[in-house]
């Protein structure tokens, strides 16, 4: 489940994120019957990502998003072979096979019925070096056993719309993580608050909230890097379905061509001004679990 900036274009009324308005059971069927459809309409297509990037964007604005995202998680990805990897919102299986291709030992759980299937059809097609499973699952209630050394998600708990259902989420997954494992985040963080994106499937919560979140989880996070700081295509893509096609295309493919190489150099550094950001999380030990906030989420490496 990956759709980074909401549901474009064609955006569906926005939703409140800060409390639990209705029956969670009821926004989980919502949610699956979503990316149901949208797999059913996209993930057999090429090599997948309009169903888990941006909803009815370009190629060419998705396969930028991808490679961004694989940039920044690079480090993370050389795993050593007998790694256990979980992975959630696994889509299409693009990071579980990248990961399974090392040797280790992957489990990718994704709320839609037909993502897993075309991430079964696709693995069995590239045949990585180490095991590769999918299993239909909600990230707030994982239908898995056991713990493992990585817990990894890509743009995933953005769309886990409510507080409560996002605390859940955190500390299930934290449950999952085996001691001295880490868990790798990335989701759209901005350092302040910004709505302008939030849909009925996404929500942008300020990263402070991600820190209390881990924080009463458990969790200390080792660093904390920066993917995407120009801002120009967050501030756009709300207006990309209002204007006539060829002309929001050109404006897209104006502010790709400006935006995406100063990501590409600066990404990791300017975290501070990242609307994404990856978050490097571990289990705190008893005497961090004593240190005030402000002081265990003090990030190495972070800009200023």
């Amino acid at each position: 489940m990956h759709a980074l900036f909401g549901n474009y274009p064609g955006r569906q009324h926005a939703v409140a994120v800060g409390a639990d308005a209705g029956d969670g059971s009821c926004r989980t069927a919502q949610s699956k019957l979503y990316w149901d459809q949208r797999a059913r309409r996209f993930a057999s297509q090429g090599s997948g990502l309009a169903a888990v990037c941006a909803y009815g964007m370009p190629w060419f604005y998705n396969g930028a998003i991808h490679l961004l995202q694989y940039l920044a998680l690079r480090p993370w990805l050389r795993v050593p072979s007998g790694t256990r990897v979980l992975e959630i919102g696994c889509g299409v299986g693009r990071w579980s096979r990248r990961l399974a291709s090392r040797g280790a030992s992957v489990t990718g759980i994704d709320l839609s019925q037909h993502m897993v299937t075309e991430a079964r059809r696709r693995t069995r097609e590239h045949k990585p070096k180490g095991p590769c499973n999918f299993l239909v699952s909600d990230v707030s209630a994982p239908a898995v056993t056991g713990r493992f050394d990585v817990v990894f998600g890509v743009t995933v708990l953005q769309h886990v719309l409510t507080a409560g259902q996002f605390e859940r989420a955190v500390q299930s997954l934290t449950d999952h993580l085996a001691p001295g494992g880490r868990m790798i985040l990335l989701e759209a963080a901005p350092s302040r608050p910004v709505s302008r994106c939030d849909s009925a499937i996404f929500v942008a919560r300020e990263e402070r909230l991600y820190f209390e979140a881990f924080r009463r989880a458990g969790l200390k996070c080792v660093t904390s890097i920066g993917v995407d700081p120009m801002p120009w295509k967050t501030a756009f893509l709300p207006h990309y379905g209002r204007l006539p096609r060829p002309l929001a295309l050109a404006i897209l493919m104006a502010i790709m061509v400006v935006s995406v190489p100063i990501d590409l150099i600066f990404g990791r550094r300017l975290r501070q001004a990242s609307w994404h950001k990856v978050f490097v999380l571990e289990h705190e030990s008893p005497l961090e679990r004593c240190i005030p906030t402000a002081v265990a989420c003090r990030l190495p490496g972070a800009d200023a």
